[in-house]
């Protein structure tokens, strides 16, 4: 059976400026190590009788984030470019407001391959193909227990990848969570069912 608990970073540089994020390559805040440091707590006591596999968007942000996850575990988290963020081209680390006023609507045809009009941006199929061959990857190591590190909307395309979506479905689909999350998904070997058992839980963050 396996189990992911799949982390959105916490606060990092570019939410408290107002930048597009995408790839652009912030650090965490001080309240975002904070924030990693409780996620971290978290996930040591959902594993405390599992040592599992780590795996981060090469972003500072997520690094950063995973390198904390890690020192509780005694692990170094393993870093791919698969799992980061929809690239957002030449909007990102540009004010959320020049994005605003230049991003397209979607067309009636649908958003799988659509930019938004912005050069440079992924389109959902690119990023859902990056993150399924990511997602393969992972499941294919031997843990049962898997901790993923990863990005607030590229979450959306770890847990289609998880429930079976084919990438022809991904023009659609969205499931929003908050920065520094952690989102528990379970395989149920007799059923051989996977479940969503909890999206974007934030408790561990009370009080910080």
């Amino acid at each position: 059976m396996q189990t992911l608990y799949v982390v959105t970073h916490p606060q990092s540089v570019h939410h408290v400026e107002g930048r597009v994020g995408g790839w652009y390559d912030t650090p965490l805040t001080d309240l975002g190590r904070r924030q990693a440091e409780a996620i971290a707590a978290r996930l040591a006591a959902l594993n405390a009788d599992t040592t599992p596999s780590l795996t981060a968007s090469d972003l500072l942000r997520c690094r950063e984030t995973a390198e904390i996850i890690g020192r509780h575990f005694s692990l170094a988290p393993r870093l791919t470019s698969d799992l980061r963020e929809m690239s957002c081209g030449v909007a990102e680390g540009q004010p959320q407001a020049w994005l605003t006023a230049r991003r397209l609507p979607v067309p009636e045809a649908g958003g799988l391959d659509d930019t938004g009009g912005i050069e440079g941006a992924e389109t959902r199929r690119q990023t859902g193909t990056r993150i399924y061959r990511a997602m393969d990857e992972i499941l294919a190591e031997p843990a049962g227990s898997h901790i993923i590190v990863t990005h607030g909307f590229a979450l959306t395309f770890v847990i289609a990848w998880w429930i079976g979506m084919p990438i022809e479905s991904l023009a659609r689909v969205n499931f929003p969570v908050t920065s520094g999350s952690i989102t528990h998904l379970a395989e149920n070997a007799f059923w051989k069912s996977r479940a969503v058992v909890t999206l974007g839980d934030t408790g561990h963050l009370n009080g910080i």
